[in-house]
């Protein structure tokens, strides 16, 4: 996986990816060397990667994307689902660190753009 985030979109953007430890080890020693690596969620597989990130939940990022805090409520209005899976699909999403729950009870997805990189081999 490249660890190099979109250089054409907003600035505070968020890159999407599958790595293995290896490449996740090559950047945190990257950034101990002063090297900015730019903000990543990154996932072991691309099978996890997909169980994970659903086209709903992919729905509800995009819905969120430079959105600010909100509540699951108006989250829910805005994306025409019920409050119900919303709320499973935003906690699944802050189990894999993709969403932040505030002080206040809101949730977030603080960035501005995504960029997905990854890259499927044959097996």
């Amino acid at each position: 996986m490249s660890s190099k985030p979109a250089t054409d979109g907003p600035a505070n953007t968020v890159t999407i990816g599958i790595a293995d430890l290896a490449d996740v080890k090559s950047r945190a020693r990257a950034a101990f060397r002063g090297r900015k690596q730019g903000a990543h969620i990154t996932f072991a597989s691309h099978d996890l990667l997909m169980k994970t990130l659903t086209p709903k939940r992919w729905d509800l990022l995009r819905a969120m994307t430079g959105l600010g805090p909100t509540g699951i409520r108006p989250l829910a209005r805005r994306v025409e689902r019920d409050v119900k899976s919303v709320h499973r699909d935003v906690q699944a999403m802050l189990k894999a660190g993709l969403l932040q729950a505030t002080d206040d009870g809101k949730v977030e997805f603080p960035w501005d753009a995504i960029h997905v990189d990854f890259m499927l081999k044959a097996a």
